[in-house]
């Protein structure tokens, strides 16, 4: 059933949410535990539930995502038939960027109609989950659903800038549709995940409705205002789900990979895929103490690594203590530098003896090639 999907991932969606690390990079390839990038679980995702053909809509800065992609061979979707295709961010009416979600599943009608599959699953990348798009696809399917909101069940006021809560029935209809309502402290929402699934040629007969009618919002015109006359189901996920959307939540989210029962779901049941990089083994040199950390091939380590993630190709100097912190690949610490709840970007270098320190609610970043 899920060979019978077409997937349509949104890399550029959210960036706003984190602009720290996402200025010269799409939300899709901003790094993730160590050897990830966002849209590595998204797609794997899709992967795993057997969907062959993937498009990426695109936007601005998205030369990693491409670098990171490549031919798609990591993800087994290297294809002559299918594979990862990059959507430019433009149609075939204008030379101008997409503003909209709407206006960007318009540009992307000639992708849609070229395929020949029954359901489009459509996700962004701000989202870190295990999710079986093969099971919600037949639950898609038993229901004769005209779409499929995924769900998941939130406790508390919800910090993302725009976001969508549903109500349901007992059979799973939804009833009703709410834009960044407000949420009382101890109330739950189901938080819409910004992944459905549609039937394509229903997809593309509501595009170009919106698109004649002169609409502007999926989420407003389309699926708020249409709960009762359009079948529209939620499909409640019980699991991990870790949603990114400011640094705060990076942090706090990237943290909780260290619980190893967090790791077992989202990494225990199927594989999630990324590009692979042959370096060599890290190397702990003798006084170096490395405590509850995940720590990616290729480190120098010399001083004392706690509670941390590293990526690859970390160099940590002697007598250097780093704690809680969160170090992207290639940076370079010094010597007898101490770092407490810290991110840095990628090629960051920072000199000896420098101590830099931030809290949980609010890390101390380093951006990209930075020198301090």
């Amino acid at each position: 059933m899920a060979n019978s999907a077409v997937g349509v991932i949104f890399s550029n969606v959210h960036d706003e949410n984190i602009p720290e690390l996402s200025r010269h990079r799409t939300m899709a390839s901003i790094p993730y535990g160590g050897r990830y990038r966002l849209i590595d679980f998204t797609l794997s995702n899709m992967v795993n539930a057997g969907i062959t053909t993937v498009g990426v809509v695109t936007k601005y800065n998205y030369q990693s995502l491409i670098d990171h992609l490549g031919s798609g061979k990591d993800w087994d979707l290297a294809r002559k038939d299918g594979g990862i295709i990059l959507l430019p961010p433009y149609s075939d009416e204008t030379d101008a960027p997409y503003t909209n979600r709407l206006e960007a599943l318009k540009g992307i009608t000639g992708f849609l109609n070229h395929r020949n599959e029954d359901y489009v699953v459509i996700s962004d990348c701000d989202g870190i989950a295990h999710i079986d798009y093969a099971a919600i696809l037949a639950y898609h399917e038993e229901k004769n659903a005209d779409i499929t909101m995924i769900y998941h069940e939130e406790e508390g006021p919800v910090d993302s800038g725009y976001f969508i809560t549903l109500t349901a029935g007992d059979d799973g209809r939804v009833t009703g549709l709410k834009i960044n309502p407000r949420i009382k402290a101890k109330a739950k929402s189901n938080v819409y995940m910004n992944m459905m699934i549609l039937n394509r040629e229903f997809l593309i007969d509501i595009i170009q409705d919106a698109v004649t009618r002169g609409l502007t919002s999926f989420g407003k015109d389309i699926l708020s205002k249409n709960v009762d006359t359009l079948k529209i189901y939620g499909y409640k996920f019980e699991g991990y789900y870790a949603g990114i959307d400011s640094l705060q939540k990076y942090y706090q989210h990237s943290m909780e990979l260290l619980d190893k029962n967090v790791r077992d779901e989202l990494f225990g049941a199927r594989d999630i895929y990324t590009k692979v990089r042959d370096s060599a083994p890290s190397k702990y040199f003798d006084g170096a103490q490395v405590k509850d950390s995940l720590i990616s091939d290729g480190c120098f380590i010399e001083g004392t690594v706690e509670n941390c993630i590293l990526f690859r190709g970390v160099k940590v100097g002697k007598g250097s203590v780093v704690r809680n912190s969160i170090i992207m690949q290639d940076t370079v610490i010094g010597s007898g530098v101490q770092l407490d709840c810290v991110i840095t970007d990628k090629n960051v270098v920072i000199r000896d003896k420098r101590h830099l320190a931030g809290c949980e609610d609010l890390p101390y970043f380093v951006a990209k090639g930075r020198m301090l």
